[in-house]
């Protein structure tokens, strides 16, 4: 793992998009089409909206989110949704989107037509994390019922996971999917992630989901 610090927010989401530019033209250059999985949320924001202006073949990329609430596109909530709005735009717009969410009642009712379009996807060339103060990344959310499944090295790609924490029912990314992807970052912001990050690497992933992901990854810091 690398922390790289920045001096502010806005250097850091200039400096950050030009890095991940610069990985996905490096996948394109190597690969026919490349994967990027994205979190929602709204730190990488700013991010996207920088990165959504680079000068890449956006037809071969292939954007997916790290995880997603159980909601339809247009809810407020819906990581999708942001993704529309602040990355697929500009140049990016020409980026092919795979969504996670499907008309159903319960995620796992739909997991496996989710997955599927996934599968070839894998491993993902380019990825980017955020982090909550709980050291929570993705959906993967510490004592969540089903964490520990989902950081199996055998999970599937996709799981379904119900945080206590949280309001929705949500899909996500397994860990394995996660920290296999080629390259690797995680943005976090504040002094309490930063904190919160130094904890976790002294705990295990199932007390703090984020360290079953942090080998070879850098990070994105600013206060």
């Amino acid at each position: 793992m690398k922390i790289v610090d920045y001096a502010d927010r806005e250097m850091l989401a200039i400096s950050l998009a030009n890095e991940l530019a610069g990985d996905l033209e490096n996948a394109l250059f190597h690969h026919d089409t490349v994967s990027f999985a994205v979190p929602g949320g709204s730190s990488p924001g700013p991010v996207f909206d920088v990165l959504c202006a680079s000068d890449l073949d956006w037809s071969r990329v292939h954007v997916m989110l790290t995880d997603e609430r159980w909601v339809p596109e247009d809810h407020a909530r819906s990581n999708t949704r942001l993704i529309r709005e602040r990355l697929l735009t500009g140049r990016a717009a020409k980026a092919r989107f795979l969504p996670f969410y499907a008309p159903a009642d319960h995620p796992e009712d739909v997991l496996a037509e989710v997955t599927a379009p996934l599968v070839p996807e894998l491993p993902i060339s380019v990825l980017l994390l955020g982090m909550g103060a709980d050291m929570h990344t993705a959906s993967l959310f510490p004592g969540a019922p089903g964490l520990r499944a989902a950081l199996a090295p055998d999970a599937p790609v996709l799981v379904a996971q119900e945080p206590p924490t949280q309001d929705e029912l949500r899909v996500s990314l397994s860990a394995h999917v996660l920290d296999g992807a080629m390259s690797k970052h995680l943005l976090i912001m504040g002094d309490d992630k930063r904190e919160a990050l130094e904890r976790a690497m002294t705990l295990p992933p199932e007390e703090a989901p984020i360290n079953a992901v942090l080998s070879e990854t850098t990070v994105h810091w600013a206060p």
